[in-house]
């Protein structure tokens, strides 16, 4: 089943079930497809797993600092319904994985192409990034590498 008919499928039952919640979330993702779709960077027919994977990370990105700028602002409602919907668009997402494992994977990295420095950097995430894409976060990684780096 491709995203497109999963997504389809989740909108039908979150509208039969009347959980506005879900419906508001995936809504907003449908809609960055489409918006995604018709943009210059869109090649093809179907999204391909990267790009579905990227796009919803966004969207929880996004949601998580509106989340954030709203407790700042003493919003509490607002900011819970923005983690709420995080959630929901995070169950479309692979499942992450933990500290450790990404530890694991930058210290593997590390010691593959024999970064000794914050020079290397660039190398380290790039192939992190790579390896990693949608089972981890990149503000996570990069902290990773930072550290494992000094």
């Amino acid at each position: 089943m491709s995203f497109l008919s999963k997504l389809n499928e989740e909108l039908k039952i979150a509208i039969k079930s009347k959980n506005s919640l879900k419906l508001e979330s995936l809504r907003a993702i449908k809609s960055a497809i489409i918006l995604f779709k018709t943009s210059s960077d869109f090649q093809g027919k179907d999204l391909s797993i990267e790009q579905e994977i990227k796009l919803l990370q966004r969207l929880v990105k996004q949601r998580k600092e509106s989340a954030l700028i709203y407790r700042n602002q003493n919003r509490i409602d607002l900011a819970e319904l923005e983690e709420s919907q995080a959630v929901v668009i995070q169950s479309f997402l692979p499942k992450q994985i933990s500290f450790d494992e990404i530890e694991k994977v930058v210290i593997e990295i590390i010691e593959e192409i024999k970064a000794q420095s914050m020079k290397d950097m660039g190398k380290v995430m790039a192939i992190a990034n790579k390896k990693l894409s949608g089972k981890a976060d990149g503000k996570t990684i990069s902290m990773i590498v930072k550290n494992k780096l000094k």
